[in-house]
């Protein structure tokens, strides 16, 4: 890769899932890390990833390949995905580097961490807390929250932009795309940046500095 395009570039991958199953081991990571490099023709990424929690993590290992990974110079950065409060306690108890960033579903149909919060101590199936008040913690944290499949609704189900299933959801972001000048998806990934917690989604640049 030329050495000054990849300057202009914040390249990000994750590791853990192998063969239908997760491994969060020393030896995994750094094998796996070291194998994205080669595909990605580069000797470092900006950011790397755990891939969901692995339940049979040994956060000590997890600690030990990201250190190897950093001295190296092979990784600048760390993070996590779909990962709970806990579980990101868990790995900074022992992990050095600061966890920056954790990826979650979020979108306009998928608003479980927000609704959560605004249905409080009601009985209704909104206010279960799922997720142990991720996005409040992350927003304490400092830690950037990126949305993965934003357009996606459901778990992979399909695209909600011009679909037949949302049609007053399609009609209202239409209306404004046309006031706005702008396409329906700009629209979806407007409202997930109105969010004062500045989530990063996938299909846009890194907000926060890191």
């Amino acid at each position: 890769m030329n050495p000054s395009l990849r300057e202009k570039m914040i390249l990000q991958t994750k590791c853990g899932i192998r063969q239908g199953s997760f491994d969060f081991s020393k030896e995994h990571i750094v094998e796996a890390m070291n194998g994205s490099l080669k595909r990605l023709r580069t000797d470092y990424v900006d950011v790397l990833l755990l891939h969901r929690p692995d339940a049979l993590v040994e956060p000590e290992e997890v600690a030990e390949a990201f250190t190897i990974l950093q001295n190296s110079g092979k990784v600048k950065y760390f993070g996590v995905s779909n990962q709970n409060p806990m579980q990101i306690e868990l790995l900074t108890k022992f992990v050095k580097q600061k966890i920056v960033f954790n990826q979650l579903q979020f979108s306009i149909t998928n608003t479980g961490m927000i609704d959560a919060g605004i249905n409080v101590n009601m009985k209704i199936d909104p206010s279960i807390n799922r997720d142990g008040s991720i996005l409040d913690y992350c927003r304490l944290k400092e830690i950037t929250i990126q949305p993965w499949s934003p357009f996606q609704y459901g778990f992979f189900q399909g695209v909600f932009l011009d679909n037949d299933k949302f049609p007053e959801l399609n009609q209202k972001i239409n209306e404004i795309a046309v006031a706005k000048g702008v396409t329906n998806t700009a629209i979806a990934i407007a409202w997930i940046l109105r969010h004062p917690a500045e989530c990063s989604p996938s299909s846009v640049p890194l907000t926060r500095a890191v």
